[in-house]
Parts: C-alpha cells; sequence; structure tokens
C-alpha cells in the first residue's frame, strides 16, 4: 500500500518541480518519486569510467578476491 509523506519546499524549488511535471504530463508526487529513486539507483552502482579505473587496479582486484575467498570459507567474522 502506498504511503503519504509530507516534503516542505520552498516556493521557488516547487515551482520548478511542478513545470518539470507539467511538462512531462506526470504527477508532481511521481516526478519526486522518479527523481529521487534515480538519484538513489545512480549512487548504488558504478558508472562505466569507474568500472574501468577498479579493473585496472590488480591490487584491488587481488584484494576483492582474496575477500570474496575468506568469505565463501566463512574465515573472519561479519562487522555491522
Amino acid at each position: 500500500m502506498a504511503k503519504t509523506i509530507t516534503l516542505r519546499l520552498k516556493d521557488d524549488i516547487y515551482n520548478i518541480f511542478l513545470e518539470m511535471a507539467k511538462a512531462e504530463n506526470r504527477s508532481l508526487s511521481n516526478l519526486i518519486e522518479t527523481a529521487a529513486l534515480n538519484k538513489i539507483r545512480e549512487q548504488q552502482f558504478v558508472d562505466d569510467s569507474e568500472m574501468a579505473e577498479i579493473l585496472s587496479n590488480q591490487n584491488l582486484l587481488k584484494r576483492i578476491k582474496e575477500g570474496s575467498n575468506d568469505a565463501h570459507n566463512l574465515k573472519g567474522r561479519f562487522v555491522e
């Protein structure tokens, strides 16, 4: 079931959101929800340039593989 939240926006920010929602023929609520989800997803995953940097770092890849093997073999302890 959908939840209702209250969001305070300055008038100028509200107007920017409202104009964008109208331009995209969607509700203000849908625009804000979609923008928030896109931002969260953007931060959860690496982009192509970040992945290329990771893959070019042999020391990092070695440490990731060692950590993965340790986890698979239940070596060490999990810290929350």
